[in-house]
């Protein structure tokens, strides 16, 4: 049982996918929570609300200064799977930068934890090089976040996501949003081949995921996959869709162009097991079902 009462958490992207339902839990288990955007919002739900950019290490240094957090869970991040130079810069900043000025921060502040959020495009052994600029971005920052634990002895873990899915995804060109509200639009979405293999999980395992690794001992350093660990191809998702939809008519593959290098890798869920005392809960089935209920009730409302 994870134990959060008094404990001072900033959460880094609070208002995002993942972000304000973990603050959000966060507040209900007695934490003080204090989510960052780069915009500005109004509190909610015993979270303070907080805009800053963290490639401001000036504002960085302010904010951890006046709120002296003892737990850093960083999800903020420019998440974009362009292969072009254009998105270079903005994704270093956005992902590199940012997590070194919150590194930097929370080791002179004598932060007892920082979580990192890793991804599934990060390269490996398998697969050395990175994909696209973000998944370079996210590889030096992980590679960052292992060097402040072992050079600097800051107590850093880093979450590898997986592909989240679920309610509350607001980027509409995200494949589970995009079919469901295509759908609900009674419009007919395009597709790729569909063939890439990917290992989904949903949105609460993933919330629950950073909350264990936020207290968690002996997994200082680590880097921890938060998948399913099992696959389940674009395809097999976008007809699982159709069918929860009672779409009239079937999906059509081959409309758009597959991403070049995208990374094909399934989470190691016995890892996690061991790490964090977490395992996904939530099927595949069960948690398409909860998105389109989700965002046809959205749509409907207004």
């Amino acid at each position: 049982m994870t134990d959060y009462l008094d404990k001072r958490v900033l959460v880094t992207g609070g208002h995002g996918f993942i972000g304000r339902p973990l603050a959000v839990r966060l507040a209900a288990l007695g934490a003080e929570v204090v989510a960052v955007s780069r915009t500005r919002h109004p509190d909610f739900d015993g979270v303070r609300s907080v805009a800053l950019d963290l490639v401001d290490r000036v504002a960085v240094d302010d904010l951890f200064a006046a709120f002296r957090p003892d737990i850093v869970l960083h999800l903020a991040s420019h998440v974009v799977g362009a292969r072009t130079p254009e998105v270079v810069l903005s994704t270093y900043h956005s992902n590199l930068t940012s997590t070194i000025h919150l590194l930097m921060a929370a080791k002179a502040y004598r932060c007892e934890r920082v979580v990192l959020t890793g991804s599934l495009e990060e390269p490996d052994a398998g697969s050395p090089i990175p994909s696209s600029p973000y998944a370079a971005a996210k590889a030096a920052a992980s590679a960052y976040g292992r060097m402040f634990h072992a050079l600097f002895g800051l107590s850093v873990v880093i979450l590898r996501v997986f592909m989240v899915y679920g309610p509350g995804q607001a980027d509409l060109k995200k494949l589970v949003p995009y079919v469901i509200t295509s759908l609900n639009r009674g419009e007919v979405p395009s597709f790729s081949s569909g063939t890439r293999a990917v290992d989904w999980v949903y949105v609460d395992d993933v919330v629950r995921a950073y909350e264990l690794a936020g207290l968690v001992q002996g997994a200082d350093g680590k880097t921890i996959d938060v998948g399913s660990g099992t696959f389940a191809s674009v395809r097999d998702v976008v007809e699982m869709l159709f069918s929860l939809m009672n779409a009239e008519k079937p999906p059509v593959f081959g409309g758009a162009q597959d991403r070049m290098m995208e990374q094909v890798r399934l989470a190691d869920v016995a890892q996690a097991g061991r790490l964090l005392d977490w395992a996904p809960r939530v099927s595949l089935q069960e948690g398409l079902a909860l998105a389109a209920q989700a965002y046809t009730e959205e749509s409907v409302s207004r």
